[in-house]
């Protein structure tokens, strides 16, 4: 199981950096595409067809999903349209959510299910697809907003946070998992940052640490926020090997290591 790293910067893009999107990838099965922030769409191309990928979205800000209505011009006017429609899972109201970015008329919604076959997550159903098992978790961060654990064909095991306060369920969903790609958006100030939104270097440290997580990967550091003060905050508290993931970086999920 492959976890490529299309764009990673937290809540809007940074300087050649896009935002949340992840490629996984199995030998042999449909690619899913995490999340679809703004520029990654783009980054996409690098890798593999856009009419090949299944979808799958931990929310709907903006800076998680807002790439798709440039996946629906793909899929309906390149030279090679797709066949068939995209398998979509998300939280409920997905399907407008992308229908009304996509519409050219103010108001109105693109009806895609021409396109993406947009089903709802169900907390702790698991969902097959791209030979990977996905079991949605709710995390602490508005709107509804799910975490992902995913299970590949030999069970190792990939953790995602998506966006999220710190909470219980993040700890249970991420147990023992071979990688933690693990938001942390702002430096340890809690009287200075909204509750229920994001985790700090901190935070994200002590989630991977009572989790016993092999291998802690950051992700989602906004460009305003110092990248070498949110690894010092999860050194702190976390003696496993810390990460921070880049563009076009690939991480092959193992049972024992991370390449």
């Amino acid at each position: 199981m492959r976890l490529t790293v299309l764009g990673c910067s937290g809540s809007v893009g940074g300087p050649s950096v896009a935002c949340s999107g992840y490629l996984l990838t199995v030998p042999d099965q449909q690619p899913v595409l995490l999340d679809c922030g703004p520029g990654v769409f783009g980054e996409l191309q690098k890798y593999v067809d856009p009419n090949d990928v299944a979808v799958a979205l931990s929310h709907l800000h903006a800076d998680h999903c807002m790439d798709l209505p440039a996946m629906l011009v793909w899929r309906r006017y390149a030279p090679t349209p797709a066949v068939g429609r995209a398998p979509m899972w998300g939280p409920p109201g997905a399907a407008q959510r992308i229908g009304a970015g996509s519409s050219e008329y103010a108001g109105d919604i693109d009806d895609i299910s021409d396109t993406f076959d947009s089903q709802d997550w169900v907390e702790g159903k698991p969902v097959e697809l791209g030979g990977m098992t996905l079991v949605p978790t709710k995390m602490d961060h508005p709107p509804e907003t799910y975490g992902v654990r995913v299970t590949g064909p030999e069970g190792q095991t990939l953790v995602y946070s998506g966006d999220t306060g710190a909470c219980d369920q993040l700890i249970e969903m991420a147990s023992d998992a071979d990688v933690f790609l693990c938001e942390a958006s702002w430096t340890h100030a809690p009287d200075e940052r909204p509750p229920h939104l994001h985790l700090s270097g901190i935070e994200a440290g002590e989630a991977a640490a009572k989790a016993r997580v092999k291998h802690l990967a950051l992700t989602h550091i906004p460009p305003w926020t110092s990248t070498d003060d949110i690894v010092a905050e999860a050194r702190s508290v976390y003696s496993g090997p810390i990460t921070v993931v880049a563009p076009g970086q690939i991480i092959d999920v193992t049972s024992t290591v991370v390449a």
